[in-house]
């Protein structure tokens, strides 16, 4: 025999933490009151109403059910309107068992079973609490008399003599089933919810409840598997016998587990105190410390306002003695009543000196010490920013480490990061970063909660300066912060536009890609010809193009990267006024003597550069950046030559008439430049042989 004590946990509505009443069967086959249903039903329905769905997922609806969805049920009750009314427009029914969302179908609550077995033993379990409560007669005048049995036909309770009354003998009454005193009256045959007549006599295997022969004909169980009540009541009982006789059989095995799990609890209850005294012992060491440097400050500060004080009484002093009949002026007039000469001379000397002292100290007067105690201010904003990020430290986490060749900075700030390990990841990361500022000596860090391992940052300050770092967590533990990286915004909002396949596009020298944000010049056939026909020492013209997109004023910034392979490759600026002769130039070739990047020194590179070129333009090419002769360049070829960086980026500043070259990995500017910016600029580029010049990429949100 099972204790009915024993199992008040499956007595328990999950909605209501209340003892079932009048429980429904969910397809999900967790069970729930009837009034529970309704309650989180329209709740429900409310909160789709609202656009919201907090509602769908509370723990007690009889609670938190709010007054007007109360008044809905009621107006329903009153009004007795149709069972089908209470279904509301949605079917979705949050399940506060399984928490999930469960299709009630198109009857809605209508379609659920009554769960009279539970609702039995729920009743078995009433009847042991309040033995010593006796269940009184419904139809005894008052007082009522104690019932002795409760007829299940007319759902009422009644003592010896109300039930004669009521079921005399020889009538219809007197043949009704009558059980001991009880409140559960619970039906005699089960119907069909859906065809409320008829009394359910099959078992549906798929939707596992029970259906009507109706429901089979023509209902919504028509194509599925169905067995007979009997057959499915014999075979779910030996079933749910077998299942019970073996869990009876591994009562030991089960009382074992038990046992460990009681060891469990009392381990953890023993470690939680020693982590307790340990964590409690950690911070009465910190407290320790800051007590002796508490004790150590307030010494100092008053060992200094001692030896302020005692210097400023001096002085005060010094000075009283200054007045008259007081102190040194009293003694100097003594000192001049002496008549003799000779001893006048002799005191008169060193009290002369102290004299003179005393009227240079009134010329400047300056106190003997400072009354401020500012060399005591205690600074403390980088410990609060440690205790601040106090916590459970593992040495078993891994500790992130940021990868500075995945991460970047153009229109937004992309981190990366990664673990060098596989055990133990973390299940959330901490990104912190803040602007690097020499006039502040402490920033305050920003903080973003990531669940991944990258994070595209906005909104970050131009031409700045960016420290970043990571800690992974899992739960409450935390690994230490990653290694500092450093990293800097372009020196102007980023300039996005792509490459213009009409304005000058040579299709037979350049290839776009379908984006254009990529071009290539090809050293096929015509490059040949054209050589062909050429002297030696020359070579054929550079093939241009442009962006698709200028300005007039402001400051732009934009970035891009040259294949290694690329021979010659010359990126700048080109203004509208000069475009006509950037496209439709007459000469077919260009000597090596007077291109401004040759390196020839001929004397000439200088006139050429100022008066000849109609764009503004610094050559790349073979892995090299070359900065263009100019009187302020070096003279040595060599220093004019610099490595090639991964993405170059361009800053013109139409304002000011000045363009800059960046290497864009770390904005250091390698070359700057004047420039005419007269009319609308565009950013301007030139190829020859083999050659792919790619536009850098935005960074976006994802």
């Amino acid at each position: 025999k099972v204790t009915i004590k024993g199992i008040e946990r499956e007595l328990i509505c999950p909605a209501c933490n209340e003892l079932f009443t009048h429980p429904l069967i969910l397809p999900c086959q967790h069970n729930i009151c009837h009034k529970c249903v309704k309650e989180i039903l329209l709740a429900f329905e409310d909160s789709l109403a609202d656009g919201g769905s907090e509602s769908s997922n509370q723990s007690s609806p009889r609670i938190k059910i709010s007054s007007s969805s109360m008044d809905r049920i009621d107006r329903i009750s009153r009004t007795g309107r149709k069972r089908n009314s209470l279904t509301p427009r949605s079917s979705l029914f949050p399940c506060p068992g399984c928490k999930r969302d469960i299709d009630l179908g198109e009857r809605g609550i209508n379609g659920l079973f009554r769960n009279v077995t539970l609702e039995t033993i729920v009743e078995r379990y009433r009847q042991a609490a309040r033995a010593a409560i006796a269940i009184m007669c419904d139809f005894c005048k008052p007082p009522p008399q104690e019932s002795t049995k409760s007829c299940m036909d007319c759902s009422a309770s009644y003592c010896n003599e109300c039930f004669k009354i009521h079921h005399p003998w020889g009538t219809v009454k007197a043949q009704h089933e009558y059980v001991g005193p009880t409140t559960n009256f619970r039906p005699k045959i089960l119907m069909c919810p859906e065809h409320e007549m008829e009394r359910v006599n099959m078992y549906c295997e798929i939707c596992r409840r029970p259906v009507c022969h109706l429901c089979k004909l023509g209902g919504g169980h028509a194509n599925h598997r169905v067995t007979t009540m009997n057959t499915a009541y014999k075979t779910l009982k030996e079933k749910l016998s077998k299942d019970i006789e073996y869990l009876l059989s591994k009562e030991n095995q089960v009382k074992v587990y038990i046992t460990h799990l009681d060891l469990l609890l009392k381990e953890t209850e023993c470690n939680s105190e020693r982590a307790k005294e340990e964590a409690s012992q950690s911070f009465e060491k910190l407290s320790h410390v800051l007590e002796e440097k508490k004790s150590e400050a307030l010494r100092a500060i008053e060992a200094s306002k001692n030896l302020r004080l005692e210097k400023l009484q001096m002085q005060t002093e010094e000075y009283q003695g200054l007045l008259e009949n007081n102190g040194l002026v009293g003694y100097a007039q003594e000192v001049l009543k002496e008549t003799d000469p000779s001893c006048f001379v002799q005191t008169a000397k060193q009290l002369h000196v102290r004299i003179q002292k005393a009227t240079e100290s009134l010329k400047s007067f300056r106190p003997a010490a400072e009354t401020t105690f500012e060399d005591f201010v205690v600074d403390i904003t980088k410990q609060e920013e440690i205790l601040g990020g106090l916590s459970f430290h593992s040495s078993g986490l891994e500790i992130p480490e940021i990868n500075e060749e995945q991460s970047r900075i153009y229109n937004k700030a992309l981190i990366s990061w990664e673990c060098p390990g596989k055990t133990d990841s973390a299940d959330t990361y901490v990104l912190e970063y803040h602007k690097l500022n020499r006039e502040e000596e402490s920033a305050t860090w920003q903080k973003i909660e990531v669940c991944s391992k990258s994070k595209v940052i906005s909104d970050l300050d131009d031409d700045s300066s960016y420290a970043f770092r990571v800690r992974g967590y899992k739960g409450s533990i935390c690994s230490p912060w990653s290694q500092e990286v450093i990293l800097r915004t372009p020196p102007a909002p980023v300039f996005s536009f792509l490459f213009d396949d009409k304005c000058g596009y040579n299709s037979e020298h350049l290839l776009l890609n379908p984006r254009r944000t990529s071009v290539e010049s090809r050293a096929g056939y015509p490059l040949l010809l054209g050589s062909e026909r050429m002297q030696v020492g020359c070579y054929t013209t550079l093939d241009y193009i442009i962006g698709d997109t200028g300005f007039a004023k402001g400051k732009h910034f934009w970035a891009l990267r040259v294949e290694a392979y690329s021979y010659v490759v010359k990126v700048g600026v080109v203004s509208s006024n000069k475009m006509q002769k950037l496209f439709h130039n007459t000469h077919d070739v260009t000597s090596p003597r007077y291109e401004q990047d040759s390196g020839h020194d001929s004397g000439s590179e200088d006139a050429f550069f100022d008066s000849s070129q109609p764009c503004t333009l610094v050559t790349l090419g073979m892995k090299k950046f070359f900065i263009p002769t100019t009187p302020a360049a070096p003279k040595d070829p060599e220093s004019r030559i610099l490595p090639l960086p991964s993405s170059l980026g361009i800053c013109l500043d139409c304002d000011k008439g000045k363009v800059g070259f960046y290497d864009a990995g770390c904005m250091k500017c390698l070359y700057e430049c004047e420039v005419d910016c007269s009319g609308i600029m565009y950013p301007a580029f030139a190829l020859m042989g083999g050659a792919a010049v790619h536009l850098e990429e935005a960074i976006t949100a994802k």
